[in-house]
């Protein structure tokens, strides 16, 4: 996909960070963007922005991790806009921490919005798009699924979410495949960022309250989650870099569509080892001062 202008983006986790920027991106390009968030505020800033700028919109509260919602999503986007072409499942949540010390609740929580979210989008628009490539011969469509880093390796004290994101880079591996088997006019993209400074460490901050992990963290999940801000607020690269990667991506047709390249090092060195049965590579191996904060901070 080359032309964007006129056509419909779907954006969930567009409230904030990566989500948010790639709505502006779309934007600029001249779509028209539906945008999904839990957070009600957010969503309005960034709906009210976009059409002050000029940009056709339409927002939606909703929980990924809720088939009726993204349902919902969906057609409320088919009813507005009559189609869409390019679906970005970006809403994304974390928790750190050594994987045994985290609750049931933990899990349901980054897995319902991290990997569910994932799979309701696929699931649910996938078939709206096939259609319309079957009655428009025009058609063009394009779904990118926001894994991670941490879907292509597996750093300590990220259990939780290090699951969540390998578990999207599969799901979106298949589903490239899968398209390329119906011969569909549709693409398949994983977006695999590292750290960008977004709200990603506080996004506990809208975790429902059902699935609340109320009790104290433990020494790991303090440490971690102070490493993660620190890692998350020092990056380089910004969300609005990050957007027009994405995009750049989509107009080369690329699947895998990283955002620090230079991490791919790390990569190399995982699969080495999976190839010659050897033991997991240190994701950290070349910041080893982050595994030593770890090991002390686990010991305080």
């Amino acid at each position: 996909m080359k032309d964007f202008a006129g056509r419909v983006a779907v954006v969930t986790g567009a409230g904030s960070g990566i989500g948010r920027a790639l709505a502006h991106e779309a934007a600029r390009l001249g779509m028209k963007v539906v945008l999904a968030d839990v957070d009600t505020h957010a969503l309005e800033q960034v709906s009210s922005a976009l059409q002050a700028g000029g940009a056709d919109v339409l927002a939606m509260v909703c929980d990924v991790g809720k088939a009726a919602h993204v349902e919902e999503l969906a057609d409320a986007a088919m009813i507005r806009f009559h189609g869409v072409h390019l679906l970005f499942n970006n809403a994304g949540v974390s928790v750190a921490g050594l994987v045994w010390e985290h609750t049931e609740a933990d899990w349901e929580w980054v897995l319902g919005v991290n990997l569910w979210g994932v799979i309701h989008g696929v699931r649910v628009f996938t078939p709206l798009m096939l259609d319309a490539a079957r009655n428009d011969l025009g058609y063009e469509g394009h779904i990118v699924n926001t894994a991670s880093m941490a879907g292509l390796l597996a750093p300590p004290a990220m259990g939780v979410y290090n699951a969540s994101k390998h578990a999207v880079v599969a799901l979106s591996e298949t589903l490239y495949h899968d398209l390329r088997l119906v011969g569909a006019p549709v693409q398949a993209s994983v977006l695999c960022p590292y750290f960008v400074p977004t709200e990603i460490a506080h996004s506990d901050a809208h975790r429902p309250g059902d699935l609340r992990h109320d009790g104290a963290p433990t020494p790991s999940q303090r440490t971690a989650r102070a490493l993660l801000e620190q890692a998350v607020a020092a990056g380089k690269v910004s969300a609005a870099d990050v957007a027009r990667i994405a995009f750049d991506g989509i107009r080369r047709g690329d699947f895998y569509i990283y955002t620090h390249p230079q991490t791919l090092q790390g990569v190399a060195q995982r699969m080495d080892a999976i190839v010659h049965a050897g033991p997991p590579a240190d994701a950290y191996a070349a910041t080893p001062q982050f595994t030593a904060a770890l090991k002390a901070g686990i010991k305080r």
